[in-house]
């Protein structure tokens, strides 16, 4: 007995070694056979991402050009509050205000800010001017009564990122703090005639010099004027991508906002005084009569939204509306990357 069973036990063995010989040996769970007929696992797919409709249809027209300015802030300018009545006992952090246009007019900080976006976006976000100042001042580093310096500038840098990328360099090397306030052109340019800001950074030239004129600003040791020009990129005319109204075959920016009036195609307007706004007040046909007083586009108001508000939020709505709408290239290119979101 015992010898027929060890027989039979071997030649149990013998024939489960011939049919995994014969299946192709052993598989695994994990590694099914190609040719097996059983389905494949359904997996969901991921939710699409959705792009952002909304694209740059005309741009690069000389009427088109964009540049940025850095003013110092006055410490004996005639400050007032909101109704126009004089301010006393305003302190400016001049100190601060220098060391902080200083390092950014310095070559370190303006090859930071010609390549900013270009890594994330493939392309430039902002040009340093032909003959734009160079200052090669020491900074100081922050002291007790220095080291808080109030910026005031425009939405269009702010949402590009532009100062959250360049200010942390400056602030880690230096000990400064930054704090910085932003709003339309003309409402930047206001806070700091209140007296609430060390210097401003804004892109309107006809209210540049206005801030000049009115003795807001002076000039830094080291700089021929008060106004600093030392970036620029351009304004882009951007609208759905079907372009209803055919703006992209337009000869000029002008002929293109003519284009859009006389179809009525709808445009967001920043409608806030800023130099995006006043930019744009200059592209439309001189006999529309549209100016930055919400009054003058009431008979618009089928195809003209004046929304009072900032580039970001703007370029939002456009983009919900199927609108067109005039905005500097760096917050357009922002808005994009970002799938329409603008925090």
């Amino acid at each position: 007995m015992k010898r027929s069973k060890l027989v039979s036990l071997l030649l149990a063995a013998a024939m489960a070694l011939a049919l995994t010989a014969c299946s192709g040996g052993e598989q695994t769970e994990q590694s099914p056979s190609p040719s097996s007929s059983a389905p494949a696992e359904t997996v969901s797919p991921s939710p699409e991402v959705q792009s952002v409709d909304l694209t740059i249809l005309y741009e690069q027209d000389d009427s088109m050009l964009n540049t940025y300015s850095l003013l110092a802030v006055n410490p004996d300018a005639p400050f007032v509050d909101a109704d126009g009545n004089p301010v006393d006992d305003v302190y400016v952090n001049v100190e601060g205000a220098a060391a902080l246009i200083n390092w950014m007019l310095s070559q370190q900080a303006l090859d930071l800010a010609a390549n900013y976006g270009y890594e994330d976006y493939g392309e430039y976000l902002f040009y340093v001017l032909d003959g734009a100042p160079v200052s090669q001042a020491e900074v100081p580093a922050a002291t007790e009564e220095t080291k808080t310096i109030r910026m005031s500038t425009t939405t269009s840098v702010n949402d590009s990122g532009l100062l959250g990328y360049l200010l942390p360099f400056f602030e880690e090397e230096y000990g400064y703090t930054v704090e910085v306030t932003s709003a339309g052109t003309g409402a930047a340019i206001a806070n700091a005639q209140y007296g609430n800001a060390d210097l401003i950074l804004v892109h309107s030239k006809s209210q540049e010099e206005a801030f000049v004129e009115g003795g807001y600003s002076y000039v830094l040791d080291g700089f021929e004027s008060e106004r600093l020009s030392f970036l620029y990129n351009y304004f882009v005319l951007c609208g759905p991508s079907a372009d209803p109204a055919g703006v992209k075959d337009a000869p000029s920016v002008k002929d293109a906002f003519a284009t859009i009036a006389e179809g009525k195609y709808s445009f967001v307007s920043r409608g806030d005084s800023s130099g995006t706004h006043t930019k744009e007040i200059s592209l439309w046909p001189e006999s529309l009569g549209i100016t930055t007083d919400a009054a003058s586009v009431a008979d618009y108001t089928d195809w003209y939204t004046y929304s009072n508000a900032g580039m970001g939020v703007c370029l939002t709505m456009a983009e919900e509306m199927g609108a067109y709408i005039l905005s500097d290239k760096a917050t357009f290119l922002t808005f994009r990357a970002n799938n329409g979101v603008m925090e």
